[in-house]
């Protein structure tokens, strides 16, 4: 099944899952990685000029053999260099990535750049004006955040990625309701943190019965996993998720595959989550 795809306030689609390329993958050779990624039937690539692995992102895409026009790729501002602009800073990072353009640039962090952020949007329009990104957006951006580029902004930010999933979602209504309002993709990294790290919390026994009864109506394996991508998805968010094993990129593809989750369901995971408020570090 193709991967279902999201419609930006730009225009442009997004795949609605991505292969991150930071997390266990920061500052390593990803190479490898990515040619796995896109043999398992990956399109989108999230990476960062912050990973310091652009290099080997790009290596992984040439050797892949996949056309440039059937992926989608993101990268993200790091900080800035004196001098540089991030029209100048994305340039570099497609000379590293072998490619003319990316689909996607982000600021990677507000926080890195209080006082600036008015003069680093109109740096992102600019290099979107320069055809080196076709969508420019943002990333760990709050409410307040995005409030202060929109002032000076022409272009809307497409998307603002940031850690999402059921144990944040009721904190984090603020900057989701200004998404809605300027219709701004929600992009979730950390998305299985509760599953990992939360493990004991109420959503257990919950995503457990969900799981069951997916799988069941599937009549072939569901993993919890699948059961808060297909949460994320049925919310519209743009996923980013990795992992270094095959079989693990193939279960979040086949996300696709998975019975839909019910409006009670969706209602209860975010209910369950409620109940036990918890971040994780920032990716």
């Amino acid at each position: 099944m193709p991967i279902s795809l999201l419609t930006l306030n730009d225009g442009t689609k997004a795949p609605w899952i991505a292969f991150g390329t930071g997390t266990a993958l920061y500052s390593k050779d990803a190479q490898q990685s990515v040619i796995t990624a896109i043999q398992s039937g990956s399109t989108h690539l999230d990476g960062a000029q912050q990973y310091q692995n652009e290099d080997s992102l790009g290596a992984g895409i040439a050797a892949s053999g996949k056309p440039r026009s059937e992926l989608y790729i993101t990268t993200k501002l790091g900080n800035l260099q004196p001098g540089d602009t991030p029209k100048s800073a994305l340039e570099e990072s497609l000379r590293k990535l072998g490619i003319d353009y990316v689909d996607l640039y982000l600021i990677h962090h507000a926080l890195l750049n209080v006082g600036r952020l008015k003069d680093l949007w109109i740096g992102m329009e600019e290099a979107k004006n320069a055809s080196l990104t076709k969508s420019i957006g943002v990333s760990n951006f709050t409410a307040d955040h995005l409030n202060e580029i929109l002032e000076v902004a022409t272009i809307s930010p497409a998307v603002n990625q940031l850690e999402v999933h059921p144990c944040v979602w009721k904190a984090l209504q603020p900057t989701l309701s200004l998404h809605e309002k300027y219709n701004i993709v929600t992009s979730s990294y950390g998305g299985l943190s509760p599953l990992v790290g939360g493990r004991g919390g109420p959503l257990d026994p919950l995503v457990e019965r969900i799981r069951v009864r997916l799988e069941h109506a599937r009549g072939s394996t569901v993993s919890e996993g699948q059961v808060l991508h297909k949460y994320f998805q049925r919310k519209g968010i743009l996923v980013v998720t990795t992992s270094a094993k095959v079989e693990r990129v193939q279960e979040y593809l086949d996300t696709e595959n998975a019975p839909e989750l019910t409006p009670d369901e969706i209602e209860d995971i975010e209910a369950a989550g409620a109940k036990f408020h918890k971040n994780w570090p920032p990716e």
